[in-house]
């Protein structure tokens, strides 16, 4: 092993270490690894920029702009008391309800901002019926990691693992949906029992929510009335991309230029753009670097070549050490760094003659 490859290595350990323990900054941890790469010249900057995954970056910012405009127009508010009205302010069928909600939205959103989106709303509803709100925030935080199980664009993970497998968001649908919506099936039923018998409020406090006016939670209907069919245009647009010829990436940036042209006059683009989550987009830059340090230096080959001699080639054993390898991990540590540090050594073992990789 060469000195730049143990650098590398330890370089990326302690962004590991720094991530797993929270006692700094992700965005600081992954530039700061970077940055050392740079500085002991394992890397180049060209090798920096060569390492970013620039159409997972840049369906991430497309999306992040598309939600900020959006979320000005009131469709979320709207969309949680409306359905609340149709659950007609009966706790177990309103949960049923902001758990299909969150799934859906999860998987044309990222996780973090559906909860934080659809969060607000249910605290709203359970004050007012007067219920314990954990249940229903616990149901949501299931059903919003099983959506974004579902598409290419329902959590970074899943936007990096197309982006470097040319995987379509048909393919997404097809093998990660329908195993999706049967674990969702599946899960209502197990909170039914969980949580579903033991929901019960007064008449009174369910006639508080049929109260709820929907229509007062639109901010701008012409801009509620644009964004429903920016959106709708951006899923039918993802569907068909591969027969249209256009990357993922393009739409992103493309709805996002549409609906930033759209709002204009009505939101200061400047406000609306210093809403996406820059923290977490310079994460993935650095991220990008640190992974590209153990390929440079030849540590993916090496750890590669490792696991193929351990599980002797068997493609069965290989999968299954690496699912559960994913599972355990990915408890304890932020799955896009695993996912971004896994993903070149699944495709140098696909190289390799496993029949793991695309």
């Amino acid at each position: 092993m060469s000195l730049q490859q143990i650098i590398a290595i330890i370089i990326f350990l302690c962004t590991m270490g720094a991530i797993i323990t929270g006692k700094v900054h992700n965005t600081v941890a992954s530039l700061t690894g970077a940055a050392c790469l740079v500085l002991t010249h394992i890397l180049s900057i060209e090798d920096c920029v060569d390492a970013v995954d620039v159409e997972t970056i840049c369906i991430l910012v497309g999306m992040m702009l598309l939600v900020a405009v959006i979320k000005n127009s009131g469709i979320f508010e709207y969309i949680a008391i409306k359905a609340a009205k149709i659950a007609k302010g009966r706790p177990w069928p309103i949960m049923v309800i902001f758990i299909l909600i969150t799934a859906v939205c999860s998987g044309m959103l990222d996780n973090v901002t559906t909860v934080l989106l659809v969060g607000p709303m249910t605290l709203a509803i359970t004050n007012i019926l007067k219920v314990d709100p954990v249940p229903y925030i616990i149901t949501q935080i299931m059903a919003s990691n099983i959506g974004g199980t579902a598409t290419l664009i329902g959590d970074p993970p899943n936007i990096m693992i197309g982006s470097a497998a040319g995987l379509s968001f048909n393919d997404f649908i097809v093998n990660t949906g329908v195993p999706a919506v049967i674990i969702g099936v599946l899960t209502l039923f197990c909170f039914y029992f969980i949580y579903g018998r033991k929901l019960h409020v007064t008449p009174e406090k369910m006639a508080a929510v049929m109260e709820l006016d929907e229509n007062k939670a639109i901010k701008d209907k012409v801009l509620l009335i644009q964004s429903v069919v920016v959106m709708i245009c951006v899923v039918v647009a993802f569907m068909l991309h591969d027969a249209l010829g256009i990357q993922s990436a393009t739409i992103a940036i493309a709805a996002a230029a549409v609906i930033l042209f759209l709002s204009h006059g009505k939101a200061d683009p400047e406000e609306i753009i210093a809403t996406v989550e820059w923290p977490t987009i310079v994460f993935f830059v650095g991220l990008f670097g640190v992974v590209g340090g153990l390929q440079q230096t030849g540590v993916i080959d090496m750890m590669a070549k490792f696991l193929i001699n351990v599980t002797q080639g068997n493609d069965l054993l290989m999968l299954l050490l690496i699912l559960w390898v994913s599972a355990i991990l990915s408890s304890f540590l932020d799955n896009i760094p695993f996912v971004a540090t896994l993903i070149p050594l699944i495709i140098t073992m696909g190289k390799s003659g496993m029949d793991i990789a695309p």
